[in-house]
């Protein structure tokens, strides 16, 4: 009962991130990069198990963007110049400007070597094509259905090739669903062709935007489990999922990703007996809000440890330990 989990990303050390930037002047192989992005991926795992992670993420230390490292590995795509995502952050946007292609897989050589370092199932992690068609400025595909149905054979092909790898999860993030609401039967058209000929557990990630307005179509997307964001709005938005019933798995954001501050013990418990009320228990997976990578290494790992103790303390009081 109530696995822990995480949504992808982790912080890069200094080391990675300085390593990149000498990669990008030239200064160092991309050899030299690989072997780096391994060791902070070798960290990354060795910290989820420290914690207790029962579910691991491979951390994404050789991404630089999710979807800009997706678009620099297929054919069609160009990239833009620096453009503001949220904040202060900045992503450099994909072009498409021809037909796209896969030349090679894009992820199954990390996730194999995360999986190597670990008895525990470490997830396979994609961006969905919804999201990689919103994200992207499309000069080629007649609209954006079109270039949408395009990607979404392509991701189909990559979560094949992590399924044959040994993948037993594998998550689609669609962080765009939630704020098109109008164009959410063409991102359910489009996962459907992803999820149509695999047997491991599927798995999306939606954030970003008001799940009333998508509740509940949401849950004729095709996947086993949906993962929300549940914690920067301090739980207000559960009600919405109380009628009709949830009908699928449900990972629950308990803690705060935006936020330096450092949730407590007491404060993770009240949110997952909240959610308890709502979603059947054998249904619940609990993890952050979404990805980790704003945060200090420091404070995603007190993050997750206070986390794992939550859950370790409702297993013990519900008796199931």
């Amino acid at each position: 009962m109530l696995l822990t989990t995480s949504v992808g990303s982790f912080p890069k050390p200094p080391y990675l991130t300085k390593a990149r930037t000498q990669f990008d002047a030239g200064k160092i192989t991309r050899e030299e990069l690989t072997e780096l992005e391994r060791q902070a991926t070798r960290e990354i795992i060795a910290l989820q198990e420290q914690v207790g992670i029962d579910i691991l993420v491979h951390g994404e230390m050789e991404r630089g963007d999710m979807t800009t490292y997706f678009a620099e590995r297929l054919d069609g795509f160009s990239i833009s110049g620096p453009v503001r995502s949220y904040g202060n952050r900045y992503y450099r946007k994909p072009i498409v400007n021809g037909a796209i292609a896969r030349p090679s897989p894009m992820t199954v050589e990390m996730f194999s070597y995360a999986q190597s370092l670990t008895s525990k199932p470490v997830k396979g992690m994609l961006t969905g094509p919804y999201t990689m068609c919103d994200w992207s400025f499309n000069t080629h595909y007649e609209d954006r259905r079109a270039l949408t149905l395009a990607l979404a054979e392509i991701i189909a092909e990559e979560a094949e090739d992590l399924e044959k790898a040994g993948a037993k999860y594998i998550q689609i993030d669609e962080p765009a669903i939630s704020t098109r609401p109008e164009e959410l039967g063409l991102a359910i058209e489009a996962m459907g062709i992803v999820t149509r000929d695999l047997k491991a557990k599927t798995i999306s990630h939606i954030c970003y935007g008001d799940f009333e307005k998508i509740y509940p179509e949401i849950l004729k997307l095709p996947v086993d489990q949906l993962d929300l964001e549940f914690a920067n709005s301090d739980f207000a938005n559960l009600d919405i999922f109380r009628n009709p019933p949830f009908t699928k798995e449900i990972a629950v954001g308990v803690i705060d990703i935006h936020s330096y501050k450092l949730e407590t013990v007491a404060q993770v418990k009240e949110w997952i007996n909240a959610a308890l009320e709502v979603f059947p228990p054998e249904k619940v997976y609990i993890d952050p809000d979404c990805g980790l990578k704003t945060r200090t290494l420091e404070e995603a790992e007190a993050k997750l440890k206070v986390m794992v103790q939550a859950v370790r303390e409702i297993r013990a009081e519900r008796g199931w330990v």
